[in-house]
C-alpha cells in the first residue's frame, strides 16, 4: 500500500471557479511572442513558447505586465486570449 501523501492539499479545502470574462476567450491557437494574454497572475506578455503539454496545447512562457519578478510557466489552454474584434 502506498503511504498517503500528507504534502497534497486536501480535495475539499480547493476551491477553483471560473470567470468568464468578456473581449477574452480560451482559443485553441497558441498566443505568438509578444502577445498579452489573461493568466492566473494576471495580464501576462508571451516571452517564449516551447514545447507541448498532455493535453497537447504549447507551453508558454509568461511575464506579469505591471510587476517586477521571475517568468513562469502556463500551458496555453489555462490562459484568456483577446477575441478578435468582430466575431
Amino acid at each position: 500500500m502506498i503511504p498517503k501523501n500528507t504534502s497534497r492539499v486536501a480535495r475539499e479545502l480547493l476551491r477553483i471557479s471560473s470567470h468568464a470574462r468578456e473581449g477574452w476567450e480560451v482559443s485553441e491557437r497558441t498566443p505568438p511572442v509578444g502577445t498579452e494574454v489573461l493568466s492566473v497572475e494576471g495580464l501576462a506578455t508571451v516571452v517564449r513558447v516551447l514545447g507541448r503539454v498532455s493535453d497537447g496545447s504549447r507551453l508558454l512562457e509568461l511575464q506579469i505586465v505591471d510587476r517586477d519578478g521571475p517568468s513562469f510557466f502556463a500551458a496555453s489552454s489555462n490562459v484568456l486570449q483577446e477575441q478578435a474584434s468582430g466575431s
